[in-house]
């Protein structure tokens, strides 16, 4: 007796949770205990970083040391015990647009790339890439990618893997006013990757205004989203996290969101649960990490109804009636 009491308990719980209806709880739960089997979820350690910022692609020496930093948050991720490590938005450098402008500094005009020491960018890029393999670290990071000419470079997030290589790259594809008018070239398609069961998506720059990318990413089941960004105009901008925050409650995944150290930086890199909750944030405005263990979690019930919510169940219910000619019935 003791046993049915709990077990309809459960099934009244995930009613309350889901909005199941009691027939439909009670099915789902009957089968997992018929069978036996837990479906089976998949964890890793994840370190976001809040990498420096260097703005100038002129300069070959901030160039060397963007390399160093970035590799020595490498370390510091693989100490904690990290399997990715997520870094911001032009981790190896964001060109600022008044000193790319061909008819800058004054003006922004139309960006003169020839005035990125690309020679300096590859090599720093490589030996990230040896430490990653070293490290057994997957590695994603913020870079200018550049294309043949006369096309504009993409704003990138290249994914490197625990052996070093370039597994794949991310091309920002809602770009800002000024990046597509007079700087970059746009991506067209979202990118997911897995690392130990734990399927990711990326996105970078601005693209947390826009829901129907992270949408997007739910339809794909990713189990975490990395959202690589500067942080805004402003180090005081609250937005960029706000907006990642609800994504990742609204889709019940895990988000990372990685920002440039700036000083006066008040919404720091940080890791958010898929309750929309902060996990771990970075404290400060300094360069540092933080780590979280992250994963899936098959049996959560809020996201495939979710799901279901989305796909119409409820049109079967809707009456056809208009609430505004009813409401003066109501008095």
């Amino acid at each position: 007796m003791t046993e049915n009491r709990n077990f309809k308990r459960r099934v009244r719980a995930r009613v309350v949770k889901t909005g199941e209806s009691y027939t439909t709880a009670l099915m789902h739960l009957r089968d997992a205990k018929a069978t036996g089997v837990r479906p089976q979820s998949n964890s890793l350690r994840l370190a976001v970083a809040q990498s420096g910022y260097f703005d100038d692609p002129r300069d070959a020496a901030a160039l060397r040391l963007a390399g160093e930093k970035i590799r020595h948050l490498m370390r510091d991720a693989h100490r904690a015990g990290a399997r990715v490590v997520h870094f911001p938005e032009g981790a190896t450098c964001f060109p600022n647009k008044r000193i790319m402008s061909a008819i800058g500094p004054r003006e922004i005009g139309p960006s003169d790339w020839r005035r990125f020491d690309w020679t300096v960018l590859r090599e720093e890029l490589d030996a990230t890439r040896t430490l990653a393999r070293e490290l057994g670290l997957w590695t994603v990071l913020g870079s200018v990618h550049p294309l043949t000419e006369p096309h504009r470079p993409h704003n990138s997030l290249y994914v490197i893997s625990d052996k070093g290589t370039v597994a794949t790259r991310y091309d920002e594809r809602m770009l800002s006013n000024t990046k597509i008018s007079f700087m970059y070239t746009p991506g067209s398609i979202p990118l997911t990757f897995d690392v130990d069961g734990v399927r990711f998506g990326c996105t970078l720059g601005i693209e947390c205004h826009f829901p129907e990318l992270f949408i997007e990413y739910e339809r794909l089941n990713v189990d975490c989203v990395l959202f690589s960004t500067t942080g805004g105009s402003l180090p005081i901008d609250l937005a960029f996290a706000a907006e990642v925050q609800g994504h990742a409650s609204s889709n019940r995944y895990w988000a990372s969101f990685a920002v440039l150290a700036q000083p006066g930086l008040v919404a720091p890199s940080g890791i958010v649960a898929p309750d929309g909750q902060w996990a771990v944030r970075c404290a400060g405005d300094e360069p540092s990490i933080v780590v979280a263990d992250i994963g899936n979690d098959p049996c959560d019930p809020a996201r495939p109804w979710r799901r279901q919510a989305r796909d119409g169940i409820y049109d079967p219910h809707i009456v056809d009636d208009d609430p505004r000619s009813n409401s003066r019935d109501m008095f």
